[in-house]
């Protein structure tokens, strides 16, 4: 059998920064990764049935677009493998409907919202009262990431009721928007990206989608010194180990969480997309998914 110490799934193209990242990190530790693409996937997953294969560690970038995938995350499972984010916790953080109950349970702050079910389940619902959401709030379809379906300064029930129909088998939120304090040079809207114990809080800016790492200074001047704390207890909520979250400091100092678990995360290099990760944090993050390759029995 060939053993492997680290295992990445991947088929987006802009994963191979990452990738060769994570490959240079794991040469230098003299640990084998195992690459797992579309093109090989299905002789890779029967390898892994046969016995012929077998690996430590998994981090999945895959099986939520393609099913192929599966079965290596149902192997890991099955064989005690480690799974960096594991399928079916992954699978409820991607519900923004539930991750919003679900800090609410653990003390976290969120923005006044409204959750409607499906329109498949439930086409025809009363108007809700959205007063307490204030002139103007954001819909967002429970289950999409990267801003898909969201329509912000919504101000109508009629907006409401045209955007359930987008994707008609999801939950929507309706939700207040927040206003961030400004900081210096920056509105205090962060992104704080988790990786296995490593905090990597970044300003974040809502237009440009521009990540800034805070400065340890600034992270000291703001209520910013909570976010290392915070993102852990949302590992603990969530139950993964990479992941991002957003959070907003208004102007009575409190951190309200804007949007909960964002998971795959992009981790496009900075210095070949505008609105990447910045290469330090993504170097991080590569030797730290190698360490923990290294330390896992």
């Amino acid at each position: 059998m060939t053993s492997h110490d680290l295992c990445l799934a991947w088929n987006w193209e802009y994963d191979a920064d990452l990738v060769a990242l994570v490959n240079a990190a794991a040469q230098k530790r003299a640990l084998s990764l195992l690459q797992i693409t579309p093109e090989n996937v299905t002789a890779t997953g029967e390898a892994l049935q046969r016995g012929e294969l077998s690996f430590r560690l998994l981090l999945d970038r895959a099986s939520d677009s393609d099913a192929r995938f599966m079965p290596i995350v149902e192997w890991a499972q099955r064989c005690g493998a480690r799974n960096l984010n594991p399928y079916a916790q992954a699978r409820l953080a991607w519900d923004k409907a539930t991750m919003h109950l679900e800090f609410i349970s653990a003390g976290l702050l969120v923005p006044q919202t409204v959750i409607l079910p499906p329109y498949q389940e439930q086409p025809h619902i009363p108007p809700a009262d959205l007063t307490p959401l204030g002139p103007s709030f954001s819909i967002k379809p429970a289950c999409r990431g990267g801003g898909e379906g969201v329509i912000n300064h919504a101000n109508s029930w009629e907006l409401v009721l045209a955007a359930r129909q987008e994707y008609p088998d999801e939950k929507y939120l309706l939700q207040a928007q927040v206003m961030p304090i400004q900081h210096g040079p920056y509105a205090a809207w962060f992104r704080v990206i988790y990786c296995a114990g490593e905090v990597y809080p970044c300003w974040w800016d809502v237009q440009t989608h521009m990540y800034t790492p805070v400065h340890p200074v600034a992270k000291a001047d703001t209520a910013a010194a909570e976010l290392d704390q915070l993102a852990t207890r949302i590992a603990r909520i969530c139950g993964l180990e990479l992941f991002s979250t957003e959070v907003a400091l208004t102007a009575d100092r409190q951190l309200i969480f804007v949007d909960y678990v964002n998971d795959p995360l992009d981790l496009r290099l900075q210095s070949k997309a505008m609105d990447g990760v910045p290469d330090g944090i993504v170097q991080a993050i590569a030797a730290r998914l190698v360490s923990l390759a290294m330390h896992n029995p």
